[in-house]
């Protein structure tokens, strides 16, 4: 939330800019700077107006509008507190753009799970693509369309299966049904 800022100066004073019969006079000199008073963190946003719109630099409550603005998948990543789920929400939104434009395709799928969990998944699914230089050759895939996300996590929570399914449903082709998997990351000895 905006505000006002104890102590902040205008970076453009209003009593420099009155004409000079008013310079000297003190009761319209103490009025305008009464209205700096309540412009300066205006003119600190306008200032620093590129900032606001690069994920990393933003303020994080002006990075959670962001986020709903550009339709990032956030997930409540935010809302974990902290520096990971600040990084987290910044990184989503810095992502938002380039997911939509690959939104519904096996590589957008594996990005936003890479994304929001921080491992590489595992993705099987029923179509496929192939090429044949003899007319009504055997088409490729399964007649049934599929989708399943496996997804092992280190130390898995019992929200990640939701957390997939709901990621998933918004990042897979819309006609496709699917389903999700969340398992334990196989230890390796001696780490």
């Amino acid at each position: 939330m905006r505000g006002s800022v104890d102590g902040l100066g205008s970076s453009a004073p209003l009593g420099l800019m009155l004409p000079a019969v008013f310079a000297d006079d003190e009761l319209a000199q103490r009025f305008v700077a009464g209205l700096d008073e309540v412009l300066a963190p205006i003119h600190n946003v306008l200032d620093c107006l590129d900032s606001y719109f690069t994920p990393s630099l933003a303020p994080v409550d002006f990075t959670r509008w962001l986020a709903e603005w550009v339709g990032a998948e956030t997930d409540g990543a935010d809302r974990t507190g902290g520096p990971e789920g600040e990084a987290a929400l910044r990184a989503s939104v810095a992502a938002a753009a380039h997911l939509h434009r690959i939104r519904g395709t096996r590589r957008g799928l594996a990005e936003a799970v890479r994304l929001t969990f921080g491992v590489d998944p595992e993705i099987t699914e029923s179509g496929a693509a192939d090429w044949d230089a003899r007319p009504l050759g055997p088409v490729p895939g399964d007649r049934r369309p599929r989708l399943h996300v496996t997804v092992a996590l280190s130390d898995p929570a019992p929200g990640d299966q939701h957390r997939l399914e709901s990621l998933v449903e918004a990042a897979r082709p819309a006609h496709m049904p699917f389903t999700v998997q969340v398992t334990a990351a196989e230890r390796t000895p001696g780490k």
